[in-house]
């Protein structure tokens, strides 16, 4: 009678195969999820994956998806129509350089229903996966300057107020647009808020 094998760690072909770019082949999804066409403000989101220690971890793999500025998704179940979207994925897919960096050229995205007929304050929804990790994890990116809107937002209101700031991106200015800086801690005192699926 065969049983099923037990978990194991991803290979090491897992950065080759979720992102060849790295290694100078197509992927089915990068870093740019905008193009200059697309109706919104465009920013670039930055940061770093650290293990508990504050060390980098150089072959994560992080996911966003994201509404458009309309605060609409790209998807048939969302129903409502998108204007002005342009050139506009939602999704995008990006690995760490030996620093643990990662980057996204995007817009920021627009408010989208919650529960209750509530509002969701502007975020992007994110998944990391790496090697190591048996299951990828879920969290959120929030902006430091939708203060208002964060406050009132569902689920950021349901984490631990001492927690929050691990979901919050801090605005500058660089570039010629607005940059985001965020950091994903994996484990230790900062870690980062992850959320089940």
């Amino acid at each position: 009678m065969s049983t099923q094998t037990p978990s194991q760690t991803v290979g090491p072909f897992f950065a080759y195969a979720l992102t060849p770019e790295l290694y100078g082949r197509p992927g089915i999804a990068g870093n740019v999820l905008a193009g200059d066409d697309t109706a919104g403000e465009h920013i670039r989101l930055e940061g770093r994956v650290l293990d508990g220690e504050g060390a980098p971890i150089r072959d994560a793999v992080i996911e966003i998806w994201q509404a458009d500025a309309d605060g609409v998704y790209g998807h048939p179940e969302d129903g409502r129509s998108r204007s002005g979207a342009g050139n506009f994925t939602g999704f995008g897919r990006a690995g760490t350089d030996e620093q643990g960096r990662f980057f996204f050229r995007t817009v920021k995205p627009g408010a989208v229903p919650g529960p209750g007929n509530t509002l969701q304050a502007p975020h992007l929804n994110v998944i990391v996966l790496m090697r190591g990790l048996l299951s990828h994890v879920f969290t959120r990116i929030y902006f430091s300057d939708e203060t208002e809107a964060n406050e009132a937002d569902p689920v950021l209101g349901a984490v631990d107020p001492q927690r929050r700031p691990t979901l919050i991106a801090g605005r500058g200015d660089r570039l010629g647009m607005p940059v985001y800086r965020w950091e994903i801690r994996m484990q230790g005192d900062k870690e980062t808020v992850f959320f089940d699926a």
